[in-house]
C-alpha cells in the first residue's frame, strides 16, 4: 500500500523541478497532523468537495440561468471542465495536479446568484461600501477561510497556502484578483496560473457550445472568426455537414484541442528559455508564464468578441440579467429595511452592527444563494400569498 510518504517522494521524481511539491508546502494557517495516506494537496481537494459551498454550484448560472433549461452549463459543470482541462495541461507540463485540481474545483466558490449579472448587481451595491464592491475571489477565499464551518478547531476549511493564493489571486478577463492583506508579496505558482488559463479556455468554448444550442448564435455568426473556420475545416472532415449537432461537438472539440496545443507549446518554450529550478523561482517571477502564442490570442478575443456581441448582448441573456438584477436588488433593500427577516443563523437579534456589517451580512447572504432558492426568496418576500 503506498501511503502519503511514498507519493511525496514520487512527486520528487516525476515532476519538473519547477512544480510546486506537496512537501515543500508553506502550509496552512492552522497547524494540523499530516494525513497517513493523502498529501496536503489532496486532502484540500477532498474538503473544498465535501463543503456546502461547492454543492452549491450545481443550481448556479454560468451564462443561462437553470430555469432555461436543463442543457446549459452550470457553475458546477463548468468548474469540473475546468478542473478536468487544467488536470491535461498540468500532466504534460510536468505539474502538481492534485493542486492543481484543488485551485481549480475551489476558484469559482464565491460566485453568487444568477452568474455574471448577480455579481454586477451585488458589486453596485457594496461600491457604495467600499472601493472594492463585491469581488467574487475574494469571497471565494472568505468562504474556505471563515464562512465555511466544518471543524472544531477553526473556521474555513484551513486549505494550504498554495491554495489560497491560487482562489485569492485567480485572474482572467473577468475575474480580478481579490485584495487582501495576506500573501500580498506572494505570486501564484504555476499550478495556479493553468487553473487561470483553463477557466478562460473553458469558458470559450463551452459558451459557443451553449450559445449554438440556444439559438442565441448560429454558425453563420462565427463565420469572419479565422479560429471558428479552422475549427470548423477539421470537424467537417470527420463528420457530416448535415448531421448539425454532431458537427456542433466536433467543432467545440477541435476549438478546445487547438487551445491546448498552442498552450502547451508556447508555454513550455516560455518555461524551458527561463530555466525554472524550483517552484520558489516561479513564484518570485513577476510575469505571467502560462499563457497562448499571440496569434492565438488574436484568434481568441476576435472569437470572443463576436460571443460577447451576439450571446451575451442578445435579447434572451438581456432579459435575464436585467431579471436577475432586480431580483437582487429587491433582495437586498428589503433586508436592509428589516434585517430581521433574515435567518436566526445569519443576522443575531441579541447584537448591535453598524450599518457596515448590516450590508456585508446581507452580501455574503444572497452571494450563498443558489439561482432556484432566490427566485423562491423573492416570490415569498413580494407576493407572500403565492404558493412556491
Amino acid at each position: 500500500m503506498r501511503n502519503r510518504l511514498d507519493i511525496e517522494e514520487l512527486e520528487k521524481k516525476i515532476l519538473a523541478p519547477y512544480a510546486m511539491k506537496s512537501c515543500e508546502s508553506a502550509g496552512r494557517i492552522y497547524e494540523e497532523p499530516k494525513h497517513e495516506v493523502r498529501t496536503c494537496y489532496q486532502r484540500d481537494r477532498d474538503r473544498v468537495v465535501h463543503c456546502e459551498a461547492f454543492r452549491k454550484l450545481e443550481y448556479k448560472t454560468q451564462v443561462f440561468v437553470i430555469f432555461e433549461g436543463d442543457y446549459y452549463r452550470t457553475r458546477l459543470t463548468h468548474t469540473i471542465e475546468v478542473a478536468q482541462i487544467a488536470r491535461t495541461i498540468g500532466r504534460s507540463l510536468q505539474l502538481n495536479e492534485d493542486l492543481i485540481e484543488a485551485i481549480a474545483l475551489a476558484h469559482d466558490l464565491g460566485h453568487p446568484p444568477f452568474g455574471h449579472a448577480g455579481e454586477h448587481a451585488l458589486d453596485g451595491i457594496m461600491k457604495s461600501l467600499h472601493e472594492q464592491g463585491f469581488n467574487h475571489n475574494l469571497r471565494s477565499f472568505e468562504i474556505v477561510t471563515k464562512f465555511e464551518k466544518r471543524y472544531p478547531d477553526f473556521d474555513g476549511l484551513n486549505l494550504t497556502e498554495e491554495v489560497l493564493i491560487g482562489i485569492l489571486k485567480h485572474k482572467t478577463a473577468y475575474d480580478k484578483p481579490g485584495i487582501s492583506d495576506k500573501f500580498t508579496h506572494k505570486g501564484p505558482s504555476l499550478e495556479a496560473q493553468v487553473v487561470d488559463i483553463a477557466d478562460s479556455l473553458a469558458y470559450l468554448s463551452h459558451d459557443i457550445d451553449d450559445g449554438l444550442t440556444s439559438g442565441c448564435i448560429t454558425e453563420e455568426d462565427l463565420i469572419e472568426s479565422n479560429f471558428w473556420q479552422k475549427a470548423y475545416q477539421i470537424a467537417k472532415d470527420h463528420v457530416s455537414v448535415s448531421n448539425k449537432e454532431m458537427l456542433k461537438y466536433q467543432i467545440v472539440k477541435a476549438l478546445i484541442d487547438m487551445q491546448i496545443r498552442d498552450l502547451l507549446s508556447f508555454s513550455g518554450d516560455k518555461i524551458t528559455a527561463l530555466n525554472f529550478q524550483s517552484s520558489e523561482e516561479v513564484r518570485s517571477h513577476a510575469e505571467t508564464v502560462i499563457d497562448f502564442s499571440p496569434g492565438m490570442n488574436q484568434d481568441r478575443n476576435t472569437l470572443q468578441g463576436l460571443l460577447n456581441k451576439k450571446v451575451y448582448h442578445h435579447y434572451r441573456v438581456e432579459r435575464m440579467t436585467s431579471k436577475a438584477a432586480r431580483i437582487i436588488n429587491d433582495l437586498f433593500e428589503v433586508y436592509k429595511k428589516n434585517p430581521s427577516q433574515l435567518p436566526y443563523a445569519v443576522y443575531q437579534r441579541d447584537q448591535k452592527y453598524a450599518d457596515k456589517d448590516v450590508y456585508e451580512i446581507i452580501c455574503n447572504y444572497i452571494a450563498s444563494m443558489t439561482d432556484r432558492f432566490a427566485l423562491n426568496e423573492h416570490k415569498k418576500l413580494f407576493d407572500p400569498y403565492k404558493k412556491v
